[in-house]
């Protein structure tokens, strides 16, 4: 079959290798459409530590059950296509056992470790069968849709945290697909005003699409002169960093409202991750600050809600769809900013 195969930071292409075959209790997908992360995109650049070159990428997945491994007893049928949550918790973990599946310092990724969804086939482990993460997708939701409800799982764990409501005033920092996404999410729970901020005049311009109440190019304005306006010198009530640059974590931590929520949800490089931030403010301005990351099975399952319903507005999200023979065309626009969202179909389908 063919698959996305890197060989070492940004050597990588489409090659022929041999069809995976299930384990016992696996599921072997027929993969409709498979997107492109942001983490995906760091590996691309420079690697990752949790993977040995070659390798095959992809945790967003939509897929259609081919073939079972021995012994499978599972719910899912032949033919049935399915929405794929990568995430295999560890059930003995404690977290797990007491239902707080996103705290768990033992979960595993497809795409990680086992290769990934960026192939005309993809086995499905019994480890990320096991616990709800994989839902059967609506029928009127085209694969490439269904196919990112993963990432913005991640996004509806870390707003519920911050307690993303009603009268707020949100500042996302980023307008990559992640921004975009708590946007979206943002809105959807209720939030008055939304500030969205990036220093690339073009991301800005994407993110336009979900209809922010305000954009600030942070690289030609003063970010803080321009929130205070758009807010009547109140300040943000929620700051969300999504972008992975320490500059992020400092501003949120200055223009935060006294008794604000910060969320710290985009990770900072490896050995740039200790920014220079004045702890006084955290100190006297009363402010709670949020880390998040992965999610729980209740929020994949509340994100494939919301994209069905069309709250999260994933038609804008995916601006490019490619085959999967053009991957170097796409990952290109990807890695240089110039999508949001690019989502990769083996067999050239756009539904």
């Amino acid at each position: 079959m063919k698959a996305m195969v890197i060989h070492g930071p940004m050597n990588f292409g489409i090659e022929e290798v041999n069809e995976p075959e299930p384990a016992r209790g696996d599921l072997l997908l027929s993969v409709q459409a498979c997107g492109l992360c942001g983490s995906d995109l760091r590996t691309l650049r420079s690697g990752h530590s949790k993977i040995s070159f070659p390798w095959t990428l992809g945790h967003e997945i939509c897929g259609v059950v081919e073939e079972f491994g021995p012994g499978y007893e599972g719910q899912w049928k032949k033919g049935q296509r399915l929405a794929i949550g990568p995430l295999a918790y560890d059930p003995s973990d404690p977290f797990c056992v007491e239902g707080r599946h996103e705290l768990s310092a033992n979960v595993r990724e497809i795409g990680q470790a086992w290769k990934g969804g960026l192939a005309e086939r993809v086995v499905i482990p019994e480890a990320a069968i096991r616990l709800g993460n994989i839902l059967p997708a609506p029928e009127g939701l085209k694969s490439i849709h269904a196919a990112v409800v993963e990432p913005a799982s991640s996004v509806i764990h870390s707003q519920e945290r911050a307690r993303v409501g009603l009268g707020d005033t949100v500042l996302i920092l980023g307008a990559g697909p992640i921004g975009c996404l708590h946007t979206a999410v943002a809105r959807a729970r209720g939030a008055h005003r939304i500030i969205v901020s990036d220093i690339v005049e073009e991301r800005l311009e994407l993110a336009r699409a979900f209809e922010p109440d305000s954009i600030v190019n942070s690289k030609t304005q003063d970010l803080a002169a321009e929130v205070e306006r758009a807010t009547g010198g109140r300040m943000p009530d929620v700051i969300i960093t999504a972008a992975p640059a320490p500059e992020a974590q400092i501003s949120a931590v200055q223009l935060a409202r006294r008794g604000g929520r910060i969320v710290f949800f985009g990770g900072l490089p490896h050995g740039n991750s200790t920014p220079g931030i004045d702890t006084n403010q955290i100190h006297y301005k009363n402010l709670d600050v949020i880390g998040s990351s992965i999610f729980a099975p209740r929020h994949f399952r509340m994100s494939l809600q919301l994209i069905e319903s069309g709250r999260i507005p994933v038609n804008l999200l995916v601006t490019h769809v490619f085959p999967l023979d053009r991957f170097a065309e796409g990952a290109s626009l990807a890695l240089e900013g110039k999508a949001l969202k690019v989502v990769f179909t083996p067999y050239g389908s756009t539904d």
